[in-house]
């Protein structure tokens, strides 16, 4: 049975067309998709992702566990607040998610996953604490409203209380602060720059009406998914899974290698990929004819082999169909793509697409 979000009534009266999403009843648009796109890149949006799961990490042996648990290295993590993005793999180098965790203080650390995959997530952090001093624990009476634009933080500060107001009007990029029970984010998933605030659930439902009434409009998972896809940011399942390791999905940077100590879960076998010689990697298309890019399309190299687009959409910034696919990794700067029986061409490009409503 699906879901519902506190905030699932606020949808439904501002005109949210409500589809199911990974088990929760979630908005796709308010109207317009398109209009909710532009909205977000020209000024302020706001998605209600309260589905997603945070996840407080405490105790003396919790830097050691998540030094365990992630491929990326939380030693890298001095001052509190700072953010860093990260995958947790499998033993064979698969990616059962990718998160963000924020380090707090030596013996606590904020974590948030995606919402698809809480349950194999949540299994998965409590069997790998077995062996450290570490206590986790879920909050799901936070809620978790992201605002998103070139407008975002100054529209979502006017609409905050006056405490949370002194916290975060100086907050750096990829930094978050506790604010009492409010928690917020300098963080995003659209390519913008913006909130990603943690607060209450009794205070959801005010908070949304302030930032309406602050011109934040609400916006769906329609929007949210061209929005990153523009910006180049992968989606789980889509882009990446269980399935494959984070040097064929772009995601080689979230890998610290050093120390060599450091036997982080998935270690070993990303190594012997590495050394073995990586034969795909994560590329950006651009079709240079008339079609529409889709997930699971054909991508034909010529002379070099074939790959598979893992995401695609028409770009509402841009005004072509763009693409996330993942190809041999000799792929330069050219293929085709089989699109209803034809061989479309298109143009390979660094996977990021538009950054701060420009064309990269």
């Amino acid at each position: 049975m699906s879901q519902q979000t506190i905030l699932y009534d606020k949808h439904v009266e501002y005109g949210g067309k409500i589809v199911d999403f990974a088990g929760w009843m979630m908005p796709v648009n308010y109207g317009s998709q398109m209009d909710e796109h532009h909205q977000v890149r020209s000024d302020a949006g706001m998605f209600d992702v309260s589905h997603m799961t945070i996840v407080d990490l405490s105790g003396d042996g919790v830097r050691h566990y998540l030094q365990h648990l992630l491929a990326n290295d939380v030693a890298k993590l001095k001052d509190s607040g700072k953010a860093l993005y990260s995958c947790m793999l499998q033993p064979d180098g698969g990616v059962i998610d990718d998160l963000i965790v924020y380090y707090m203080n030596d013996g606590w650390y904020r974590m948030v996953v995606n919402a698809a995959t809480r349950d194999k997530d949540m299994a998965w952090i409590t069997e790998q604490a077995a062996d450290f001093d570490v206590e986790i624990n879920e909050r799901p009476k936070l809620a978790m409203i992201a605002v998103q634009g070139p407008n975002a933080r100054e529209k979502a500060i006017s609409a905050l209380p006056v405490d949370v107001v002194e916290a975060v009007s100086e907050l750096k990029r990829f930094f978050g602060c506790e604010c009492g029970d409010w928690f917020v984010g300098r963080t995003g998933y659209t390519g913008e720059d913006g909130f990603e605030i943690m607060l209450p659930e009794s205070e959801a439902a005010a908070f949304w009406d302030k930032l309406s009434a602050a011109g934040v409009k609400p916006c769906g998972l329609g929007a949210r998914d061209t929005l990153r896809l523009e910006a180049g940011m992968n989606l789980y399942g889509s882009d990446m899974s269980e399935k494959t390791s984070p040097l064929v999905s772009g995601l080689g940077w979230t890998i610290t290698w050093q120390p060599e100590e450091r036997d982080f879960i998935g270690r070993a076998s990303l190594q012997q990929e590495r050394d073995n010689g990586v034969q795909q990697k994560l590329v950006g298309l651009i079709l240079e004819e008339r079609g529409v890019l889709r997930g699971h399309q054909k991508v034909v190299v010529e002379n070099v082999g074939e790959g598979e687009v893992t995401s695609g959409t028409f770009s509402p910034t841009l005004k072509q169909s763009i693409a996330l696919a993942r190809v041999p990794a000799a792929t330069a700067d050219h293929c085709q793509v089989e699109i209803r029986g034809k061989l479309l061409k298109a143009r390979v490009v660094k996977p990021v697409f538009v950054r701060e409503g420009k064309a990269v």
